[in-house]
Order: C-alpha cells, then structure tokens, then sequence
C-alpha cells in the first residue's frame, strides 16, 4: 500500500497533562525513570491516565457486565471505509436519523462532526451526543462502528447511557474524542487500532482518515 498516493488526516488530538477528561477521571501524567537530558544514558518514563483519553475506542465492558474486555475486540472493526457526516445542532442535544437531512449513508463506519467540543485542552459539558434511534437507524444500514468529535456518544450529565446501551445491542463498535474539524465531509479509510489491554473497558487509539 503506498500511502504517498493519500491524503492523510490525524483525528487523534495530542494527549498530555493539559487533555480535557471526563470530571473525576484520572488526566495524563508522565514520570521520567531515567532521563538523558540529566546525564542517563538512556530515557525510561511510564504514564497514569484514564483509558477513555483524547480519541479512544470504548469495550462493550464499559457499558455492560457482559461486554467483551478490549483485547476480546476483532481489531477489524476499526480498519476500513468510513463516512464523515457534518451535523449542525444546538449543544447539549443529540443527533437522530432526521438531522441527516437526507445523507446517504455509504460506509460500514460512520464518524459524525458536531463541532461541540472545540478544544481537546478544554472541557465543556454542553458537546452533542448520540440518539438511540439513530443507532439502530445505522444498524440498519450495516454499520459497524460509530463515532463523533466529543468524549461521549451519550450527554455528559447522561446516567442511564441510552446511545452506549442501544450501542451494545446491536453490536457495533464506539470512536470517540476524534478532531475532525479540518476532514471534509465524505468517504475515507480509518485506521484507529485499540491497544490489546487485557481486562480493559477502552484503550486510546492513534485515529487516522486516508483519503485520495
């Protein structure tokens, strides 16, 4: 595969220290075991973060007793065609099969632009989320996978996650966290392979759109 040939779109926005996360949740740090900038010969560091940082994929087990754990998850859910659907919504609202305005969905993998969580580096719990109803809408049409440019395909204040659970009976997968504010509307390849963690309820992902 030469990927010269592609135009090429980081969705994943840069996880550091400063990476808005969920309220409660643990942020990014890093501690340097060894570092060459103070005379080692070599730089050692390990990380404490939540597993639910930046974009990041969610395990069924996030959501339900039953779920499959993250290295139970078939890494060819989140290879393929995906579509990028725009969507103009008031915040704090969800998105349904209506706000489509008629769009044809194309793609086994649909990735949706809310623009409701503007800044990675910046929390707000007024982004857009998922309805129900739309997901068993893109079920219907054979998708896999499911995402948006916010934390969660549920409201932030959300308890009963409507969208996760309607999620989870149909089988499909979750992206969530990814930046598409610079990917135009339409068709693409995503790559965005979770980490094989074992036990885990999500992993972050490297999200990345090829395009011709």
């Amino acid at each position: 595969m030469n990927l010269d040939s592609y135009q090429i779109y980081d969705i994943s926005p840069e996880i550091s220290p400063q990476t808005a996360v969920f309220p409660g949740d643990t942020p990014f740090s890093a501690q340097f075991l060894l570092d060459m900038q103070k005379g080692h010969n070599l730089t050692l560091s390990s990380i404490q973060t939540t597993v639910h940082i930046g974009a990041h994929t969610d395990a069924p087990s996030h959501y339900s007793v039953t779920g499959q754990t993250m290295e139970q998850r078939d890494p060819k859910i989140y290879l393929g065609p995906v579509q990028v659907i725009t969507v103009n919504l008031p915040r704090k609202t969800r998105v349904s099969p209506a706000d489509l305005n008629g769009v044809e969905i194309k793609a086994p993998r649909v990735l949706f632009k809310t623009n409701s969580f503007p800044d990675p580096k910046h929390w707000n719990d007024d982004f857009c989320a998922l309805e129900p109803d739309l997901i068993e809408f893109l079920h219907q049409k054979n998708v896999c996978l499911v995402g948006l440019d916010t934390p969660s395909v549920d409201l932030a204040d959300d308890k009963v996650l409507a969208a996760h659970h309607a999620i989870h009976a149909c089988d499909m997968a979750i992206l969530e966290g990814v930046v598409l504010t610079a990917v135009p509307d339409g068709l693409y390849q995503l790559m965005a392979l979770p980490l094989k963690i074992k036990g885990a309820d999500a992993s972050p992902v490297r999200a990345i759109l090829l395009g011709l």
